[in-house]
């Protein structure tokens, strides 16, 4: 069984082996809230001018929320207001996700496509820690977490195959989330007291 986490909030971030590998330098000193919040500013501000239609300043929108919300991924997220942390890189994720797919004319239809498959990745990870029966550590790395994503959408700004990256993110990513919620509910206990205590004898 899935080992229980030590931190729902810290599960919801959905970081990728380039985030936490950012959190790791500074060994969870930083309060995670403030550099997601510049980093998400600093992302929001570059899509406002209109950059996310040129191969200049955008493709670095995930670089820079990268380098400054990553270093707050290895902090336990135990702060009163730390629970905001995953909505802002949602919107961070999902705004950059659209602005590109739209500055770059990709079909309505695949937008709708990637972000629907990151939205129910999102959503079952939600209800899982409710119902106590966790996703695996692997699935985060698996997906590419927010980072990763974001990087794999610059890529195709930068190589001018914006159209063709949505296609091939949308595949995988759609059939990795449904592949692996559908495995996982299959095999999951009954009642998530029962997952709790399969993981607790873990």
């Amino acid at each position: 069984m899935t080992p229980v986490p030590r931190n729902a909030v810290v599960t919801y971030r959905d970081d990728g082996v380039l985030s936490r590998g950012m959190g790791l330098l500074l060994a969870g000193q930083l309060p995670p809230l403030p550099p997601v919040i510049a980093g998400a500013f600093v992302t929001g501000v570059m899509l406002f001018l209109g950059v996310a239609g040129t191969e200049g300043p955008a493709v670095f929108a995930p670089a820079v929320a990268l380098l400054l919300a990553g270093l707050g991924s290895s902090h336990p997220h135990n702060g009163r207001v730390d629970w905001l942390v995953p909505p802002i890189l949602r919107l961070t994720e999902y705004g950059f996700v659209a602005c590109v797919g739209f500055a770059w004319d990709v079909p309505k239809l695949l937008i709708a496509g990637l972000l629907g498959a990151i939205l129910f990745h999102h959503y079952d990870v939600v209800y899982r820690c409710r119902q106590r029966v966790y996703p695996p550590p692997w699935l985060a790395l698996a997906g590419l977490g927010w980072e990763g994503r974001m990087l794999l959408v610059a890529m195709g700004v930068l190589l001018d195959v914006v159209t063709p990256v949505f296609v091939l993110a949308t595949l995988y990513l759609a059939a990795l989330f449904c592949w692996e919620s559908v495995t996982c509910w299959l095999v999951a206990p009954r009642s998530g007291v029962e997952a709790a205590d399969l993981g607790s004898r873990d």
